[in-house]
C-alpha cells in the first residue's frame, strides 16, 4: 500500500478507484495554493509515495531527477472518462517506484453536440 497525494486538479471520486492505497487531498491538507515544487517538497517531506495528478507539464516544470515521490500524471481528469478507464490509472499507480515520472494516457472526453449542430 502507497501513500497517494491527489492533487486539486484530480476528481474526488477517483480515490476510490485506489481504495487498496492510502489516499489524500492536498486541498485537504491545506496545500491548494501551493505551486509545484513546493506540493511535491511538502509531499515528500509528509512521507508521501505517489503525486496523483492531471498536470502533464509538471515534468518540464520542475527538475524530476532527485525527487523521491513517484508522479503519475492523467492525461484527462475528466471523470467519466476516469471512471471508465480506471485499469491504466490503477496500474500506473501500483508500478510506481521512487522518482519515477509516469504519464497515463486516458481517451479524450466525448464532446457533445448541440441541438444546432445536428446533421439532419
Amino acid at each position: 500500500m502507497s501513500r497517494v497525494l491527489c492533487d486539486v486538479n484530480i476528481p474526488r471520486p477517483a480515490s476510490r478507484l485506489l481504495a487498496h492505497h492510502e489516499i489524500e487531498f492536498a486541498d485537504r491538507r491545506g496545500w491548494r495554493e501551493l505551486t509545484n515544487g513546493d506540493l511535491l517538497n511538502a509531499a515528500e517531506r509528509e512521507g508521501f509515495d505517489v503525486l496523483l495528478t492531471a498536470d502533464t507539464n509538471i515534468r518540464y516544470q520542475q527538475n524530476l531527477a532527485a525527487r523521491r515521490i513517484a508522479i503519475v500524471a492523467l492525461s484527462t481528469n475528466a471523470w467519466p472518462v476516469v471512471r471508465d478507464n480506471p485499469g491504466p490509472v490503477i496500474q500506473a499507480v501500483d508500478e510506481a517506484t521512487p522518482g519515477s515520472y509516469r504519464e497515463v494516457d486516458l481517451p479524450r472526453p466525448t464532446s457533445r453536440r448541440s441541438g444546432s449542430e445536428r446533421k439532419p
